[in-house]
């Protein structure tokens, strides 16, 4: 494993997290931890490759400090693991709208976490490819629209857009493949892992907060009514 690989566990609960900076670096990454958001801001975030947060806190509640993980430039593609008591269906969904990239309830399985946690930074590190891409790291453009696979950045007219990592997956899948209509069932195949329970419903909600974000180029995702998405230059 490499040392670059640091993990940061944001939990108030201090026995949890002396168990889980335990058991993650007995799996190889280098570990911190931190008792509330408000020390977490405190820390050196854009140095970790994944950060862990429990919601219900002290005075900052994690979903507080995920929005302003994904506001800042510097910290906003990084992945974000929601590990939390607040198992209901209307929680999970407000989690991953927030750009987190998987959910994890309490309590669980210290081998749940780690498999998740591989999968996380697997994904993190390797974007999913489409085998019909010639090649990869290859700018998009659609007019003054374009998004680069490999500095993760979407622009407007030169203006860059900031979005969470599951908007800028879609709208890479989207117009890497110009006039294929993709499913929601397909979306959240691709661009969510198989093992994370989530709402046909999420897809819409990224769906909507990309279209706004792109302005004039929100036309070219189209939606084809009982079928799903797709981009038409």
């Amino acid at each position: 494993m490499s040392d670059k690989t640091r993990i940061l566990v944001v939990d108030d609960e201090e026995t949890l997290c002396e168990a889980l900076k335990f058991n993650l670096e007995a799996e190889g990454y280098e570990v911190d931890t931190a008792l509330s958001a408000e020390e977490a801001l405190t820390l050196p975030l854009a140095d970790y490759s994944l950060i862990m947060l429990d919601i219900m806190m002290g005075k900052m509640s994690g979903t507080s400090l995920a929005a302003i993980l994904r506001r800042r430039e510097d910290t906003a593609s990084i992945p974000i693991i929601f590990c939390t008591a607040r198992d209901s269906e209307d929680d999970q969904v407000a989690g991953l709208d927030l750009g987190a990239d998987d959910y994890i309830t309490k309590p669980y399985s210290i081998r749940n976490v780690l498999a998740r946690v591989r999968s996380v930074l697997r994904r993190a590190g390797k974007p999913k490819a489409d085998n019909a891409e010639p090649d990869p790291e290859q700018t998009l453009a659609c007019g003054g629209l374009t998004v680069d696979p490999v500095r993760k950045v979407v622009a407007v007219e030169g203006e860059e857009v900031r979005m969470p990592r599951k908007e800028f997956e879609i709208l890479l899948m989207l117009m890497r493949n110009p006039g294929r209509i993709f499913s929601r069932s397909e979306i959240l195949e691709r661009v969510w892992p198989e093992e994370v329970v989530v709402l046909d419903r999420v897809v819409d909600v990224n769906i909507t907060r990309l279209r706004s974000k792109i302005g004039p180029y929100s036309r070219h995702i189209i939606t084809k009514s009982g079928y799903g998405y797709g981009f038409k230059p």
